[in-house]
């Protein structure tokens, strides 16, 4: 279930969006403050933020800049200023809304939805799954065959080289290219073999081959695309 948080002074309409919202089977937390916003976020993981841009502490510009000092949340700016320069300001801090006042409930409900699908679809690419591989990319996670299997940082980066280009002829130099070791120092070729041996070794097995060698040019993932 998605929560969210509504950073809103005007009492009345944050009691107002968070009924609607809840009626759509979000969980909604409230906040009239930069400090109380700050104190929620800090003990609780939200999935999209909504601040009003004029808050009696400070400006929602610099409560959002704050937040994405710390966490990646997808954020929606009210105000009741429609000055494009604001507009511009917000989407600038990172903003993926920017509704100004007053709006239509249906229409707030709606942009909400769509910024959440949005983000949902986002983090879904960073997620390879055909079944019998599970690569997660964000938590740096690998399960193959049910079982979870260790990949190093170098194995994580070869294997999103390879899933986001699937079917693509990849040549050594584009690895040697792209490719680095924990401490910064680039990969040779002789490393760059002895990498993808042993990833293919976590990876496949008789039934489920991924990587193929193109004899002459390099490298190509057989497996499905992230």
């Amino acid at each position: 279930m998605k929560r969210i948080l509504i950073i809103e002074d005007d009492q009345m309409l944050s009691s107002g969006l968070r009924f609607d919202l809840e009626a759509d089977g979000y969980v909604v937390n409230t906040a009239y403050t930069i400090k109380q916003a700050l104190e929620s976020i800090e003990h609780k993981e939200y999935d999209l933020i909504v601040i009003d841009v004029n808050l009696p502490d400070g400006n929602g510009f610099f409560l959002c800049s704050k937040i994405k000092e710390r966490k990646d949340i997808p954020i929606i700016f009210l105000t009741a200023c429609d000055m494009e320069s604001d507009q511009i300001k917000g989407f600038d801090l990172g903003a993926d809304d920017y509704i100004t006042k007053p709006f239509s409930m249906p229409l707030f409900r709606k942009r909400v939805s769509v910024v959440l699908k949005r983000n949902e679809n986002a983090n879904i690419k960073n997620l390879y799954s055909d079944g019998y591989l599970i690569i997660n990319f964000d938590t740096l996670e690998a399960i193959k065959d049910s079982e979870t299997i260790s990949l190093t940082a170098t194995e994580y980066k070869l294997l999103k080289l390879f899933i986001s280009n699937a079917g693509i002829v990849l040549t050594r130099q584009i690895f040697l290219e792209r490719l680095w070791d924990n401490d910064g120092n680039f990969v040779d070729e002789h490393t760059l073999t002895v990498n993808i041996n042993r990833l293919r070794s976590k990876i496949e097995s008789p039934n489920h081959k991924y990587i193929k060698t193109i004899y002459g040019m390099g490298y190509q993932w057989a497996g499905e695309k992230l």
